[in-house]
């Protein structure tokens, strides 16, 4: 959530991604990033997966091994200068809850589980992040491609901006999975891997090779061993070429054998997924008509880092994904401020009683506050039910997937019966916290419903064990008998939550 920060501070990133975990502690020095620490380990996480979508017990175990030694180095830093995702092997885990949970305790931090388009647009910040633009080329376009273990990015953009971005189910561990399970590499094989890599992506080729591109730059592991073996066997030197990648594929299937590539200059832990990901990589040269790729070592890692500073130093782009939306579903924003402002009083004389994290819950009371009425492009009726549909399956830039539930269950739950369903699509650490906030909120929108400009509540709050004590001026709520009724039909809804409600 939205912080202050010192420049110089330590700040951490953490990428649970479908091969390998990778850890990155740094600080910003008069804007430049200063890497302190890196740890990577390959947990090949895709790899234990199984068809009913849940992780094997050797697969979490070495997940979890992994994740306490990035712990003893991670527990020092506060839980506001660290960030951890979660990508496509977890995306697609089936009631992962448990194992997050271990996860989180292991590491020490919660994890966030990101989308597949919030994974690409993290890439592409952290790839393109400061690079200088090419002479003559006042805002380059590129493209850039990152082959991960069970998922593959492709994002265009120009200059700083990413414009278009897409995650596909590609990736070198489950492509080795698909292909090349028993360990045999053949010409038959491989064609088929490469043809299945391109037929993965043909939903975007014309879409993208209509946009363009200036240069074409490929991140992660996959793309720089591609590179390095090309290199030290002299077929390439800065770039990957189409000659190059041609040649790395005839080696690939001369060896036979996954576990006769030893290739000089390729990591010995990426040699049993080497097959898939240049398959993939070749599909994608292929479908897209690159002729040469550049290669970086910046990925998400770096992506993460520039995004926790910016949450730092209240550049949040959260903020500004909940701003624009707001523009373009056309919000009133001044009722949207005035519900804010009662919700932020209420939750203000609260805050201790119900141990709230400040920053936490007034973040999430604004964001609703502004996207309350969202729904309302869809129709009056049942609008928090459209809002919460569209919270849920926007592509919200920055967002994790929790805080897009959460969002979501305040929107949904805004008025009317209280959907206790609703909290529990919300990961379990955070039901309580919705839960509260979903009663404040209600409550805002309630004393706001006759939409007066202006208005000031003068009105107290507190809490008495599950009893919510709501007390007005004297003669207020006779002045205001909407206001009145609606608190009434309150107190019965909020019974469904477990709250009693009283007014004075």
């Amino acid at each position: 959530m939205v912080t202050s920060g010192a420049s110089g501070a330590e700040v951490a990133a953490v990428d649970l991604g479908s091969n390998s975990f990778h850890m990155l502690v740094a600080r910003e020095n008069d804007g430049q990033l200063q890497v302190i620490d890196r740890l990577r380990e390959a947990v090949r996480l895709a790899a234990g997966l199984g068809e009913d979508r849940k992780l094997t017990r050797d697969a979490e175990a070495r997940a979890l091994a992994c994740l306490q030694r990035f712990g003893q180095r991670l527990r020092q830093l506060p839980p506001s200068r660290v960030r951890v995702v979660g990508t496509n092997t977890l995306r697609r885990l089936q009631d992962g809850g448990a194992f997050v949970a271990a996860a989180e305790a292991a590491l020490g931090h919660e994890i966030g589980i990101i989308s597949g388009v919030e994974e690409a647009r993290l890439v592409y910040n952290g790839v393109t992040h400061g690079m200088s633009n090419r002479r003559g080329q006042p805002r380059t376009r590129r493209l850039v491609v990152d082959i991960g273990g069970g998922s593959t990015e492709l994002i265009i953009g120009q200059g700083a901006e990413a414009q278009l971005m897409e995650s596909v189910p590609l990736g070198c561990v489950v492509h080795t999975q698909r292909f090349f399970a028993d360990g045999e590499i053949t010409r038959t094989r491989m064609r088929e891997a490469r043809l299945a890599a391109r037929v993965e992506i043909e939903f975007l080729e014309h879409r993208y090779r209509r946009a363009g591109w200036d240069v074409a730059l490929g991140a992660s592991g996959t793309v720089r061993g591609a590179w390095r073996v090309m290199k030290a066997q002299g077929w390439s030197d800065e770039l990957i070429t189409r000659d190059a990648l041609e040649k790395t594929l005839e080696l690939a299937i001369r060896t036979g054998k996954i576990e006769r590539i030893d290739f000089e200059g390729l990591r010995e832990d990426r040699r049993p997924v080497f097959a898939g990901g240049i398959a993939v990589l070749a599909g994608i040269f292929d479908g897209l008509g690159i002729q040469q790729m550049e290669t970086s070592d910046r990925a998400l890692r770096e992506g993460l880092i520039y995004d926790l500073l910016g949450r730092l130093s209240d550049r949040d782009v959260r903020n500004r994904s909940v701003d624009q939306m707001a523009d373009r579903y056309g919000i009133d924003r001044a009722h949207a401020s005035a519900v804010e402002r009662t919700a932020l009083k209420l939750l203000e004389q609260v805050i201790a009683d119900w141990q709230l994290d400040r920053r936490i819950a007034t973040t999430l009371l604004r964001w609703a506050a502004l996207l309350h009425e969202i729904g309302l492009i869809v129709a009056h009726d049942g609008s928090h039910r459209h809002g919460e549909y569209i919270l849920r399956n926007a592509d919200l830039f920055g967002f994790s997937l929790t805080d897009q539930a959460m969002l979501a269950a305040l929107v949904r739950l805004q008025r009317g019966k209280f959907a206790n369903s609703v909290i529990e699509e919300v990961p379990e650490a955070w039901r309580g916290v919705v839960r509260k906030l979903a009663v404040l909120f209600r409550l805002a929108i309630v004393l706001h419903r006759a939409r007066t400009p202006g208005l000031r509540i003068p009105l107290k709050i507190a809490i008495e064990a599950r009893s919510v004590i709501l007390q007005f001026r004297t003669g207020w709520l006779e002045q205001h008998p909407l206001t009145r009724e609606d608190l009434e039909l309150e107190t019965g809804y909020l019974q469904a939550a477990g709250i009693r409600l009283r007014v004075a």
